[in-house]
């Protein structure tokens, strides 16, 4: 059984539409290279140049934050990761 990854609306189009992707991976890195592999388009909102996660994006496996380290927590079939997106405003 594959890890899930929920992506946030805003990132839906460029994932072909798609809400939920289903990956395979042993740590939320991997499963978010794997993501890329599929939709390419994804880079550039998920990671800054130097391979960062961009700071606007929080992480959540399991409905718990990832963080810190996210990229490195280890993943299991089954899994659920979240994407979303931090926003501010007044």
């Amino acid at each position: 059984m594959p890890v899930k990854i929920h992506l946030h609306p805003t990132h839906r189009p460029l994932a072909g539409g798609n809400s939920e992707v289903a990956v395979e991976g042993a740590t939320v890195g991997a499963c978010l290279d794997a993501l890329i592999e599929k939709f390419p388009a994804l880079k550039g909102v998920l990671f800054d140049r130097q391979g960062r996660l961009q700071r606007n994006l929080e992480i959540y496996l399991n409905m718990e934050t990832a963080y810190p380290d996210e990229l490195r927590k280890p993943t299991a079939d089954g899994d659920r990761i979240h994407v979303t997106l931090l926003l501010a405003g007044g």
